[in-house]
């Protein structure tokens, strides 16, 4: 084989090896300790919904990463979203919340 050949097939090569790894998403996982502080998280904020006395809605998920819960679900009235915001925010240990709740 042609020196000047191997030398451009090994070029594009290492071009398409860089290429693909760039695009590869950077993968984040969580630790054991991670994930069990969101496994509480999401727990409480369960409970807080359950337990509050303007809203007893069982059709809201609640879901938790790296502190950050989700809200999703669907509920009776604005005034039902506004009021889950606030208890999820108000348990310990949630840094943001993101609502996906849907008036029905």
């Amino acid at each position: 084989m042609n020196p000047w050949l191997r030398y451009c097939s090994a070029f594009f090569m290492a071009f398409a090896l860089v290429a693909a790894v760039s695009c590869a998403a950077p993968s984040k996982q969580q630790s054991a300790g991670e994930y069990i502080d969101d496994a509480v998280i999401t727990t409480k904020v369960k409970a807080a919904i359950l337990n509050d006395p303007d809203l007893r809605v069982n059709e809201i998920s609640v879901e938790t990463y790296d502190g950050v819960v989700q809200l999703s679900g669907f509920v009776s009235s604005r005034a039902e979203v506004n009021r889950a915001v606030e208890v999820a925010r108000g348990v310990g240990g949630v840094r943001d919340v993101k609502n996906d709740m849907r008036v029905k």
